[in-house]
This record gives C-alpha cells, structure tokens and sequence, in this order.
C-alpha cells in the first residue's frame, strides 16, 4: 500500500469514528465491558499503562481509577472531549494522546499494561497492528483485549451490512477475525506467555426492539453509518439493510429486550 493511499484510508477510518456519537455508545450500551477488561489485566497503582483505540476512555479511565498512570491513545481525537469531561467526573487524570494503533508513537516496552476494548480489532491490518501491540510492552507486561466475536452479536452484525458496504481495501480483514482464538494466537504467535482466551457475554438491555436497535445504530455508530452514507442515493438497498439490522436484533432478543453480546476475552504475558 503507498503512502498517500495509506493516509487516504487513515483520514477515512478517523472521520467514521467521528461521526455519530461513539462515546454514547460506550457510556450507554457497553459501560461494563471497560471494566470486565480492566479487572482481567489487572490494573494497579503504579503500572504505565496505555489504552489502544481508547475511543473516550471505556477502559482507560476505569484503568485511571486503580491508581494507575493511564494514556489513552485513539485516530479520533474527537472523541476525546467527552473523555477529558468523563474522567474529571471520576476524578481521575488520564493522559489523552493521538496515535495510529498501526504506527503508534511510543518506545519499545514502554508500557507495564496494554490494553484495548474493541478497539484495536478495527485497525484494518491485524498483523501491523499485533506487532506494534506488543512492541510497546514491556518484558514480563501484560497484554489485555475483549474483542467482538465473529459469531457474537455484533460479528453478526457486520456480516449483515457487509453485503451492503464497499469492498475493504486490499489485504485488510474483518474486525471480527480479533475474537476468534486461532487468529488471535497467530497474531501473538510465541512473542507472549500465558496466551489465556475466553468467550463472555455482555448483557445488553436498553433497547426495546430490533427497529430501536437499528436507529441507535445507524445514528451513533460510526461503522453503521458509514454503510448508510454509501446507500444515499439507493432508497431500496437502504431499506432492506433496514430490514436486515431490525431482524437481527429481534432475532438475537432473549425476551424482553434482552440480548448478550458476546466478545473474546485475551490476556497474555510479553515474552
């Protein structure tokens, strides 16, 4: 990939996740799931720790409040007004630093803890991304990841809009490839120890139907309305990817609203 398409595809992929509100989603539909991760590393006073794809800090700010020295780093700094006012609301300081999760700005091991709540699954090529994951911790640091499964909820979930979305560029993956286990030990290969993955459910219950489902989404979740801009001028395509989102969720309703969206849950030790 040249330098300018690279930067064309990094300029796109930042104003997807500026669009919509993220941090809506983070705050209202998956609030737990930052600190399901946090717990899982764990987190304490006095560890260097860095949140990759911090998005407004679900995790990096319940990180903050172990005591520990937290940066959060994402492509969308626009995102990080809502966490500056989100951590000031907890009471904590967290360091607040634009950086590809592909190219990230920090020295080899600088970091005791690295984690990423579904957030570095979204970077488009794993392999760049994995390797830059453990570049920057430390010997002996921990790694620490949930990630969206392919067969999960939100898995299913992409594979019904990808239908309806542009082809990906050359030699990018799915974002749900990161919760699946044999591609997340190939990615880490023997570069970690202690490789531990499972599979946990979220529970999610703020939503009354699938068409609620559908509307929150295609308002706030940059992904889901980057599919939406493409069918502009497509009125049935639109609708029948209407269709599809509402009948997913409803499909996925355990009664009453409720739905449990799965993720894979990884932590490792740096070799």
């Amino acid at each position: 990939m040249t330098q300018s398409v690279s930067s064309e595809l990094k300029t796109r992929h930042r104003a997807m996740w500026a669009s919509g509100d993220y941090p809506r989603v983070a705050a209202d539909v998956i609030p737990e799931l930052g600190r399901r991760l946090v717990r899982a590393a764990p987190v304490g006073p006095g560890k260097k720790v860095l949140d990759i794809a911090a998005g407004a800090g679900n995790a990096a700010i319940p990180a903050a409040q172990t005591g520990a020295d937290v940066v959060a780093s994402d492509l969308t700094p626009e995102l990080f007004e809502v966490g500056r006012r989100n951590a000031a609301a907890a009471g904590v300081a967290v360091t607040w630093e634009q950086a590809d999760a592909e190219a990230l700005p920090y020295d080899d091991g600088a970091f005791d803890v690295v984690l990423s709540c579904v957030g570095i699954m979204f970077a488009p090529f794993h392999r760049t991304a994995a390797d830059e994951l453990v570049r920057v911790t430390g010997t002996g640091g921990t790694i620490a990841l949930a990630n969206w499964t392919p067969s999960g909820f939100i898995g299913r979930m992409f594979a019904a809009m990808k239908p309806y979305a542009p082809p990906p560029p050359a030699g990018a993956q799915p974002p749900p490839l990161w919760g699946d286990e044999a591609h997340v030990t190939e990615l880490l290969g023997d570069r970690v120890a202690g490789l531990e993955m499972r599979r946990e459910t979220l529970p999610v219950d703020v939503f009354a139907d699938g068409a609620a489902f559908r509307d929150f989404f295609k308002t706030n979740y940059g992904p889901t309305i980057s599919v939406y801009k493409t069918l502009e001028g497509d009125p049935d395509r639109a609708a029948a990817l209407d269709r599809d989102l509402a009948d997913l969720a409803a499909d996925s309703d355990l009664g009453g609203g409720r739905m449990e969206w799965e993720y894979l849950l990884v932590t490792a030790r740096r070799s």
